[in-house]
């Protein structure tokens, strides 16, 4: 199998997750979600989300992609804008 390789869009800074994000996400889950955020990739969010977050990445503005794992648990992960930290995070813990 063939996979496209690795190209960071941003710096992600410290990571963080909720303590709620830990429980009901599993590791590999968080971990595939945190590669495709930090490569552009910005999971199940609309068209105008989408763009926005590319804008944001010439902005300089915060980044919020959303995901959900092989249990069917949507989270989000959210880069600040000074790209110092990136959550990990449930959406009811925002």
């Amino acid at each position: 199998m063939l996979t496209s390789p690795f190209v960071a869009r941003f710096r992600i800074g410290r990571i963080v997750a909720t303590p709620a994000a830990l429980a009901e996400i599993h590791q590999d889950d968080i971990l595939a979600a945190l590669r495709r955020h930090h490569s552009g990739d910005w999971g199940e969010l609309d068209d105008s989300d989408r763009k926005a977050n590319d804008q944001a990445l010439v902005d300089g503005t915060r980044l919020l992609s959303t995901y959900q794992s092989t249990a069917g648990v949507s989270f989000w992960i959210i880069t600040e804008a000074d790209r110092s930290t990136t959550t990990v995070l449930l959406p009811q813990d925002y």
